[in-house]
């Protein structure tokens, strides 16, 4: 993938603080783009964006995704091109804790995020990110979920995020078609990748039981997601982002997943991390009760492909083994700037 497209365009990435935020920053930035960032202090200690020491590379604005007035002064400042929000409250289990935070960061962040895109003619170009969780989810085995089918998440995080659809829509129908800005959605399954520190996720759980030498616990062995590399879904958020740049007809919702024989349950995720790490990685299967949460879910990835001439590059035993180098490395203590710009590389010369 030729990402020199991005060479000397204005970036703003909200959510740049973030796992993901933080992987795509580097990616644009080693690749020649001014990345403007805008999102809250990074929520976990250790993280990423720290670790990566992006801030010395990149604008770094602290703020509020909620605050209108500060996100706007960071439009009229530095004037994006293009537009890729990725700020969120991303996590079920803390939709079900603080659900009207959780519908204020996703839905409201959503609108005047699009509300600035609407106001600042620079931008050409906008993406917002959301999830494979936007569909109504009747945990039917073998569904893939296509982009026409309908929205309505079941937890508020996931019902949060069908709401964020919709008000992209409704601004690109109503305001930015007529002013020639190009809006599409993003719809990406579960990410894994070195680097992620939230809680309540699989891999940064095994992560933290690795270099703590405790056991993990596993909670639903046999939910089914569609998990790939960040590297993957990032991306595709830079060619959907580039090519409707070009071609407005190349606007829409867009699923971003793994083929078939790449879905994974929690429990064969967890034995290929245990595969890269020894014999002293230990875990356990012990339910705790928690709040619902979908059995089975997938993607029908077969828009992206045919539209971009795109598919999946890393098959899920490589992306837990890229995910393992990279947190062994955290645990030993080893040049981790260097071991990102290394996996950044090697997947885009494949």
């Amino acid at each position: 993938m030729d990402l020199s497209f991005y060479k000397g365009k204005t970036v703003l990435v909200t959510g740049h603080t973030g796992f993901k935020g933080s992987w795509l920053c580097k990616i644009l930035l080693m690749h020649g783009a001014k990345v403007v960032g805008y999102a809250l202090e990074p929520e976990t200690k250790p993280n990423l964006f720290s670790q990566l020491s992006l801030e010395k590379e990149m604008v770094s604005i602290i703020g509020d995704i909620r605050d209108l007035e500060k996100l706007n002064k960071a439009f009229d400042r530095y004037q994006p091109e293009i537009v890729l929000h990725l700020a969120a409250q991303p996590i079920v289990r803390t939709s079900y804790q603080k659900p009207v935070y959780t519908y204020d960061v996703n839905v409201m962040g959503t609108v005047n995020v699009c509300e600035c895109v609407r106001t600042h003619r620079c931008v050409k170009s906008f993406l917002n990110v959301t999830t494979d969780k936007v569909y109504e989810n009747d945990d039917i085995p073998d569904h893939p979920f296509k982009e026409d089918e309908k929205l309505d998440g079941y937890d508020p995080y996931s019902n949060s995020k069908s709401c964020s659809e919709i008000v992209t829509h409704s601004y690109y129908k109503s305001f930015l078609k007529e002013l020639g800005v190009a809006v599409s959605t993003a719809r990406a399954g579960n990410v894994i990748g070195g680097g992620d520190f939230s809680k309540d996720r699989i891999i940064p759980d095994s992560a933290r039981a690795l270099a703590s030498s405790t056991e993990l616990v596993i909670r639903n062995p046999n939910s089914t997601r569609p998990y790939q590399h960040v590297l993957e879904p990032l991306l595709c958020y830079l060619i959907i982002a580039k090519e409707q740049y070009f071609n407005h007809d190349l606007c829409g919702a867009y699923n971003i997943g793994p083929d078939s024989c790449d879905f994974s349950t929690t429990e064969k995720l967890v034995k290929l991390f245990a595969k890269n790490c020894g014999p002293e990685f230990k875990y356990v299967i012990k339910s705790d009760n928690g709040p619902h949460e979908a059995a089975f879910l997938s993607l029908d990835n077969s828009k992206m492909k045919k539209t971009f001439n795109w598919s999946p590059r890393i098959h899920i035993e490589d992306a837990v083994r890229l995910s393992a180098e990279w947190y062994n490395a955290w645990v030993n203590n080893q040049d981790l700037i260097k071991l990102t710009e290394k996996q950044i590389k090697e997947f885009l010369s494949e």
